[in-house]
C-alpha cells in the first residue's frame, strides 16, 4: 500500500494522457457492455482514485468504493465520491448487500483471490452480478511492462497476472454461474495508431481474448 500511496496522483493523471484516455474508454466499453445489472446498489472494490466509482454513479447506481490505499482514497473523496478504507479479504458489509460488485485492476495485487471471491459472493444478493477486470500477463502490452518493471519500479513489479480461463475457473469454484469472459487492447502501449487499435478491439474482444491486455470476467450469484 505504501507504493500505491506514493503514486496516487501520478496514477490519476495517467487517465488524461493519450494512452490513458484510449485505455480508459476501451476498458469501460467492454465492462459496461458485459454487465447486465443496470441499476441498484454497487460496490467498486479496489476503487483506487474513483474512476469506476464515478462512472457507476453517473450511470445511476447507488455506489460505494472501497480501497486499502489512503493515498488513492484521498483523491477519490476529493471528487465527492463515497469511498471507504477497507480490506477485500473481510468486507465490512452484511450478507446480500449489493446488486453488483465491480473490481477493476485490483485482483493483480491480492494474494488470496479465492478468499476475496468468497467475500464478494457473500455480499452479493441472490441474482447479483460480479465483474472482475484485470491484466493478462500473456499479452504483448504487459510482457513489455513487466520487462520494464525489472529496471524501473512500477506497479507491475508487484502484480500477479491471470488468463481468462484461470479467472473463469476461480469464479465457478466459489459458486458463480453463467460465467463468461472477454478482452480488449491488443497492441503495446507505444502503438501510435489508436483508431486502428479501437477497431480491432471492437471486432476481436471475444474471439481473441486470450491475447488481450485487459480481460474481464463476469458471473452471477444463483
Amino acid at each position: 500500500m505504501e507504493y500505491f500511496d506514493r503514486i496516487a496522483s501520478r496514477y490519476d493523471d495517467w487517465y488524461r494522457t493519450k494512452t490513458g484516455r484510449y485505455v480508459d474508454r476501451t476498458e469501460k466499453w467492454l465492462v459496461f457492455s458485459m454487465l447486465r445489472t443496470k441499476s441498484g446498489k454497487a460496490l467498486d472494490l479496489g476503487c483506487g482514485t474513483g474512476n469506476y466509482t464515478l462512472e457507476l454513479e453517473r450511470r445511476g447506481f447507488d455506489v460505494i468504493g472501497l480501497d486499502a490505499s489512503e493515498g488513492m482514497l484521498k483523491i477519490a473523496r476529493s471528487k465527492g465520491l463515497n469511498c471507504i478504507k477497507g480490506n477485500a479479504y473481510s468486507l465490512p458489509f452484511p450478507d446480500e448487500t449489493f446488486d453488483l460488485v465491480l473490481s477493476v485492476t485490483m485482483f493483480e495485487f491480492i494474494h488470496g483471490p479465492e478468499r476475496v471471491l468468497r467475500e464478494i459472493h457473500r455480499v452479493l444478493k441472490p441474482g447479483g452480478e460480479v465483474l472482475i477486470g484485470t491484466m493478462n500477463g500473456k499479452s504483448s502490452w504487459f510482457l513489455f511492462k513487466r520487462l520494464k518493471s525489472l529496471f524501473v519500479e512500477t506497479a507491475y513489479r508487484y502484480a500477479r497476472f491471470y488468463t481468462p480461463g484461470e479467472l473463469e475457473e476461480l469464479l465457478r469454484k466459489v459458486g458463480f454461474i453463467n460465467v463468461e469472459s472477454a478482452g480488449v487492447i491488443f497492441f503495446p502501449s507505444f502503438w501510435p495508431f489508436v483508431g486502428l487499435a479501437e477497431r480491432v478491439d471492437r471486432r476481436c474482444y471475444k474471439k481473441c481474448k486470450n491475447l488481450a491486455a485487459f480481460i474481464a470476467v463476469r458471473g452471477e450469484k444463483s
